[in-house]
């Protein structure tokens, strides 16, 4: 377990040395501070195609309830998909934030990505058709770490989306790029709330009668995150101060217990776990994962990526994103679709010699 003070406000470094910067606490625990002018332009197109495309509603609807076991689902959609993308604005009443000394409700900026008709392709295709006759799908919503915009993960989550998955990433108002006066970690304990409010809104958008109609099925529902991230995935799926009982699957890249909030209990009969982590990161320190993967209960895998560091194994093309490409995948087809022969891909893929080794505990 690796602690940090609350509310720690972070200090941005000059633009040419940024990079990960040690945080002094009583563990040892570093986040990154900033990842350079990659990620503000890249926050600053998801917000201009929020502008472009608002959608989505405001309030807080009644949840669904998960149903159990999860439905089995038939092998034969298509392998891959084209993948449609919206930009949909949800705004949380119920709850506030203050930004740049201004309080006001917590606003959402989600980047939906979907099974699309049309041949698949490499780019998003912006407000695509649906492949709506081959659904309803299972929903992943995924946490971008501290300092960096959802789009900066675009090929990990097309890739999702290529495999029969909506996807919908919330630009946390707190900790992304282009928040007013700039991201605070401190508002790290409020993104739980976050997270299970866009499962909340995007399960009323399949129900209601616009372009996302009829896509979700409420059975299959999973949580991700890289970083800050993959600690407000980690709550949701398994705090009981957080946790959504509808989440049925979890994927923590490089991420631990919140540091505020201290440990907690894993329940059991929680949801299957998958925890990612590189050899290398200095960011968030391979023995944070050691801790929560130890905790967990079983089904639970641990794929180690050796060598990398903290945030290139999940934006940057090349063999270890790839490897999580496909572990990743293999483990929402084991447990969200319950496809045959996902959980032998799952062990096959996250064992490559020289780069990652898993360990498994089904």
């Amino acid at each position: 377990m690796t602690t940090r003070p609350p509310h720690t406000p972070r200090h941005r470094e000059p633009a040419a040395a940024r990079g990960p910067a040690a945080h002094g606490n009583t563990a040892g625990r570093q986040r990154l501070f900033a990842f350079g002018a990659l990620g503000f332009c890249t926050a600053a197109v998801a917000l201009a195609l929020a502008i472009a495309s608002d959608g989505g509603g405001s309030g807080h609807p009644r949840a669904h309830t998960r149903s159990h076991p999860a439905r089995r689902v038939s092998n034969a959609r298509p392998s891959s998909y084209a993948v449609g993308l919206r930009v949909v604005r949800f705004v949380d009443i119920s709850r506030s934030i203050v930004l740049d000394g201004k309080s006001e409700p917590r606003t959402l900026l989600t980047e939906v990505r979907y099974p699309a008709l049309g041949p698949p392709g490499a780019t998003d295709v912006h407000d695509a058709p649906a492949a709506r006759v081959d659904g309803p799908f299972p929903l992943v919503v995924f946490g971008h770490g501290f300092d960096v915009a959802p789009a900066q993960y675009a090929r990990l989550l097309q890739w999702w989306a290529h495999a029969g998955y909506v996807v919908a990433a919330p630009a946390f108002p707190g900790e992304n790029p282009a928040a007013p006066g700039g991201p605070n970690e401190s508002d790290l304990v409020n993104q739980p709330g976050d997270m299970r409010f866009v499962i909340s809104r995007m399960l009323a958008e399949s129900a209601g009668s616009g372009p996302l109609a009829g896509l979700l099925d409420p059975s299959r529902i999973a949580v991700a995150g890289h970083s800050d991230g993959g600690d407000t995935a980690l709550a949701v799926a398994y705090d009981s101060r957080f946790r959504d009982p509808r989440v049925g699957a979890a994927i923590v890249l490089s991420g631990a217990e919140i540091p505020a909030e201290g440990e907690f209990t894993f329940p059991a009969g929680g949801p299957p776990l998958l925890a990612t982590q590189g050899t290398a990161d200095t960011v968030n320190l391979p023995s944070a994962t050691d801790a929560f993967f130890e905790a967990a209960h079983s089904p639970k895998y641990l794929l180690s990526l050796l060598g990398a560091e903290h945030l290139p194994p999940y934006t940057q093309q090349g063999p270890q994103l790839e490897i999580v490409e496909r572990v990743t995948r293999a483990f929402l087809d084991a447990y969200l679709y319950h496809k045959q022969g996902a959980l032998a891909r799952l062990r096959g893929d996250g064992n490559v010699p020289g780069r990652a080794s898993l360990q498994a505990d089904p």
